[in-house]
C-alpha cells in the first residue's frame, strides 16, 4: 500500500537506526563494566536476592530463569556485539525478518537487565531506550521503505518526552514559572560537566532566556511535530539544538542523545531511497498495524498521567516498558550537598586521625578537580550518590553495602571509583561519611585558588564504621 510507507524518510531511518545502535552499545558497555559491584552475586543489591522475592510476571527477565555473574557478563557483552553489528549496518544485509530479529535481540537483553537492575536502573532514560528500541524492531531495513505508523509512533514518544517534561516543570517548582530555576540548576544538577561552571556564571537575564526557551521547546514546539513538512523538520531541528545545549551544560547519561536520535527520525533529509523498492510484505503490514494498535491502547495511562494535576515522572505502566511517562526536574535544588566518604587505617578513629578521601569519577569531590564529560556513558554509583546527599532515605538499600565493600577493599567496587586512598592489600580500618555544602567559586576565587568548588562542612552523614566482627586493636 502506498500510504503504508514513507520513502522520503529513508535516510532519516538510516541515521536513526545507526545512532540508536550506538546508544545501545553505550548502555550495554555501562552494564558490563559496572554490574558486579552493583547487582552481581556479591553486589550491593544482588540479582538473586531480587528474583527470589519478585515474580517473573512483574519483572520479566532472562535472569529470572538463571543468574550468575558469568551469565550476566555474557548477556551484556553479547548486547555490545549485537549493537556494534547494528551500528555497522548488518541488519540491512539480512532479510526483513532477519533484520527485525537482530533488532529484537538487544531489546530483550536490555529489558532483562533493566528489570533486575533495581534502583541502579530506575532512571527514565532506561525505559526510554527500551520503548524506542522496541519500535526500532518494526522500522524495517533496505527491503522496505519506513512504515508511516512507526514514524508516527516515534514522534509520539518524542512528544511525550518533551511535553511531559514541560508540564511537570510548570506544575512543579515555582522557579520555572518565574524563569529563575537556572540561577541554581547548573550548580545543583546531579553531575555537572566541564562547561557547567561557565553556564552557571552566565548573567541572570541569560538564565531567564534559557528557561523561557525551554518552555517554548517543550510546550509549544512538540505540537508542530505532527504538522506537514518542512514545519515538522524545523520543530525537530529546534529540539536537537536545545538538546545539544543541554549536552554542553551537564552530564545526563544518554537522555539528551536519545532525544536527539528521536528528533532525527522526524527530519526530512535527502531521501537516499533506491529507485525501486520491493512491495511491502502483507505479513509485515499486518504486524506493524497490530503493534501500532497495541501501543496506542497502552498510551492511555501515560496520557492520563500527563494531563493529571498529580503528574508523576519517569514511570513504566507495564513490565515490558512499552509505553512510559517521562519528565525531569519538577523541583530544583537551591543548595548543592555532597556526601564525602573517607577512610582511615588508624586503630582508633579520632577527628585528628589520618582520614583519606575516596575520589569518584564524576561526582564533585576535590574542590580543585574540574568536572569531566562522561555522558552518554552512565556512572550509576555517582548518580545515586547525588540522591544520597538529598536524603539518606534514597540510600537506605545500598549505602551500607558500599561502605562494607570499601572496608574490604573490594576490587569490583573500587573499579567504580576514580581513586582509592588505600593500597589493595591494606584496607581501611574505619570508613566514615560527611555531608558538605558545595558551591561554585567566583571568577576571582577561581583565579586565586584554581578551585572550581568551595565546600563547607555541614554534618556527619555516617559515623566511623568498621566491619562487623573485627576486633579493635589496642
Amino acid at each position: 500500500m502506498d500510504w503504508f510507507t514513507a520513502p522520503a524518510y529513508w535516510t532519516s531511518r538510516l541515521v536513526f537506526q545507526r545512532a540508536l545502535a550506538g546508544l545501545y552499545l553505550v548502555a550495554f558497555l555501562s552494564a558490563a563494566l559496572q554490574f558486579r559491584a552493583l547487582i552481581g552475586e556479591r553486589g550491593m543489591l544482588p540479582v538473586p536476592r531480587f528474583t527470589a522475592r519478585v515474580p517473573f510476571r512483574r519483572a520479566p527477565s532472562l535472569f529470572q530463569l538463571h543468574y550468575s555473574d558469568r551469565f550476566f557478563a555474557l548477556c551484556a557483552w553479547t548486547g555490545c556485539a549485537v549493537a556494534a553489528a547494528l551500528a555497522a549496518g548488518l541488519d540491512s544485509r539480512l532479510p526483513l525478518w532477519g533484520g527485525m530479529l537482530l533488532w529484537l535481540l538487544p531489546w530483550l537483553l536490555y529489558l532483562s537487565i533493566v528489570n533486575v537492575g533495581q534502583t541502579w536502573y530506575a532512571f527514565g532514560w532506561e525505559s526510554l531506550l527500551l520503548e524506542v528500541g522496541f519500535l526500532a524492531v518494526f522500522l524495517g531495513n533496505d527491503e522496505v521503505a519506513p512504515p508511516v505508523l512507526v514514524l508516527f509512533l516515534l514522534r509520539w514518544i518524542l512528544f511525550r518526552v518533551e511535553f511531559g517534561a514541560g508540564l511537570i516543570k510548570m506544575r512543579g517548582d515555582a522557579c520555572w514559572r518565574k524563569l529563575t530555576c537556572l540561577y541554581y540548576h547548573h550548580e545543583t544538577q546531579p553531575m555537572p560537566g566541564p562547561l557547567s561552571w561557565f553556564f552557571h556564571h552566565l548573567p541572570a537575564p541569560a538564565h531567564r532566556v534559557e528557561v523561557a526557551a525551554n518552555h517554548v521547546t517543550q510546550l509549544v514546539v512538540p505540537v508542530l511535530l505532527f504538522t506537514p513538512q518542512p514545519i515538522a523538520t524545523a520543530a525537530a531541528s529546534l529540539m536537537i539544538v536545545t538538546q545539544l545545549w543541554l549536552v554542553l551544560s551537564g552530564n545526563f547519561s544518554w537522555l539528551n542523545w536519545i532525544t536527539i536520535v528521536l528528533a532525527a527520525s522526524a527530519l526530512a533529509l535527502p531521501s537516499g531511497a533506491p529507485s525501486s523498492v520491493p512491495a511491502t510484505p502483507l505479513w509485515y503490514e499486518v504486524l506493524v498495524a497490530a503493534v501500532a494498535v497495541l501501543l496506542v491502547a497502552l498510551s492511555y495511562r501515560p496520557v492520563a498521567n500527563m494531563v493529571s494535576r498529580r503528574q508523576i515522572m519517569n514511570r513504566s505502566f507495564d513490565p515490558l516498558h512499552l509505553v512510559n511517562t517521562y519528565g525531569a526536574f519538577g523541583s530544583v535544588s537551591r543548595i548543592r550537598y555532597e556526601v564525602v566518604i573517607e577512610g582511615t587505617a588508624d586503630d582508633v578513629p579520632r577527628e585528628d586521625s589520618d582520614w583519606r578521601e575516596y575520589e569518584f569519577r564524576g561526582k564533585p569531590g576535590d574542590p580543585r578537580r574540574w568536572p569531566r564529560q562522561f555522558a552518554p556513558y552512565h556512572l550509576r554509583l555517582d548518580w545515586l550518590m547525588w540522591f544520597a546527599a538529598l536524603s539518606p532515605a534514597y540510600a537506605d538499600t545500598w549505602f551500607g553495602g558500599l561502605v562494607e565493600r570499601l572496608l574490604e577493599n573490594d576490587r569490583d567496587t573500587l573499579r567504580l571509583l576514580r581513586r582509592s586512598p588505600f593500597p589493595p592489600d591494606e584496607p581501611p580500618r574505619f570508613v566514615r561519611a560527611r555531608l558538605f555544602r558545595y558551591r561554585y567559586t567566583s571568577w576571582r576565587e577561581l583565579r586565586e585558588t584554581g578551585a572550581c568548588w568551595e565546600r563547607t562542612y555541614v554534618r556527619e552523614y555516617l559515623p566511623p564504621t568498621r566491619l562487623a566482627g573485627v576486633a579493635q586493636r589496642s
